[in-house]
């Protein structure tokens, strides 16, 4: 009985051994799959990854064609945006819209001035300027940083020179020039003011006439330069001749002038040379640019910022200083298509 209790433990221990070797393979198995996963981890996950990505830009690439709605609707976009926002009146034409990059470029032109501006293909953001990151500063940026406008004359002396440079058919220069004839009217003699012009045009032949004509009453006959401008401003189209003659302004010296002054400069719309080097000494980089005793300023348009932009050249202020005048910034452009008011920093540069 014994033997035969033997017998049957030695055949249910034949039968239980193979189980548990094929168990402990198993767990061999498994262990050595979790190995190998743990290793190759950040491999698989990296890969993944990179697919995401690859797709990704696909993707996103997909998605700008797709949402591109086309000049057309952007030029809509914009005329809607102007007028819904722009002071009520405002004259304004838009005059193309070409594709750059992932933007629309769109020219309007306000007042004579042609403006750019930027917007997303999907006609949903307007960008005023992109910047090119991948663009190197070069010299003549880190000479306009470095040439940076202040508020405040450098240099004092008993009667301060005051220059303005200007392009006479630009909105924001005759913006200034109407601020700044009450200041340089209530100073009189105590100062020294010269109206001159930005080194190239950007409204055409008629603007480097004009500039001819305002540059040659200037030199002859300065007294009667502001009530020429007061004309001048009124009316956009043809108005040198008859502004001439309504102020007394003796045109035969004026066509003389500008005839030696052609002859000696040969001004053209790229470089008008008259105040050539003016330009480069003050670093004008557009219309207007305030010049008071050789500092460029940063000043507002109004006739009370730029009274104590020029009276900020005298060694002793005089009492004229304390004139009170308007601080209300003037409109830009001319009297029969005038925009609006607008801040320091618009100009007409290229």
């Amino acid at each position: 009985m014994e033997n035969e209790n033997k017998a049957e433990e030695i055949k249910v221990e034949e039968k239980i051994t193979p189980a548990a070797a094929i168990a402990t393979e198993s767990k061999k198995y498994k262990e050595k799959c979790c190995a190998i996963w743990s290793n190759n981890k950040k491999i698989i996950l990296t890969v993944i990854l990179l697919v995401v990505i690859v797709l990704g830009g696909f993707a996103f690439r997909a998605y700008w064609k797709k949402v591109d709605v086309g000049q057309d609707v952007i030029k809509e976009k914009i005329q809607t945006f102007i007028k819904n926002n722009a002071p009520e009146g405002t004259k304004f034409d838009i005059k193309d819209a070409v594709k750059e990059g992932d933007l629309y470029k769109v020219t309007i032109n306000i007042g004579g001035q042609d403006l750019p501006l930027y917007v997303t293909r999907d006609g949903k953001k307007l960008i005023q300027q992109p910047i090119d990151l991948d663009q190197k500063p070069d010299s003549q940026s880190a000479k306009t940083q470095a040439a940076a406008p202040k508020t405040e004359a450098e240099q004092k002396s008993d009667v301060p020179i005051v220059d303005l440079f200007v392009m006479s058919y630009c909105p924001y220069g005759i913006q200034i020039e109407r601020g700044i004839l009450p200041a340089v009217e209530a100073l009189g003699n105590k100062i020294k003011f010269n109206l001159k012009f930005v080194d190239y045009s950007l409204h055409g032949q008629k603007e480097v006439d004009e500039n001819l004509n305002q540059y040659c009453i200037g030199k002859n006959q300065p007294a009667k330069l502001g009530a020429y401008l007061k004309c001048f401003w009124k009316k956009s189209v043809s108005a040198s001749d008859a502004c001439m003659k309504s102020v007394g302004i003796n045109t035969a010296q004026v066509a003389t002038c500008v005839a030696d002054t052609t002859k000696q400069f040969s001004p053209t719309e790229k470089a008008l040379n008259i105040n050539k080097d003016e330009n480069v000494k003050f670093g004008v980089q557009g219309s207007p640019t305030l010049v008071v005793n050789g500092t460029t300023l940063a000043s507002g348009r109004d006739s009370a910022n730029i009274l104590k932009a020029i009276c900020s050249g005298f060694t002793t202020q005089p009492k004229e200083c304390s004139a009170k005048l308007s601080s209300t910034s003037p409109v830009a452009g001319f009297d029969d298509q005038a925009t609006a008011s607008s801040g320091a920093g618009t100009s007409c540069a290229q």
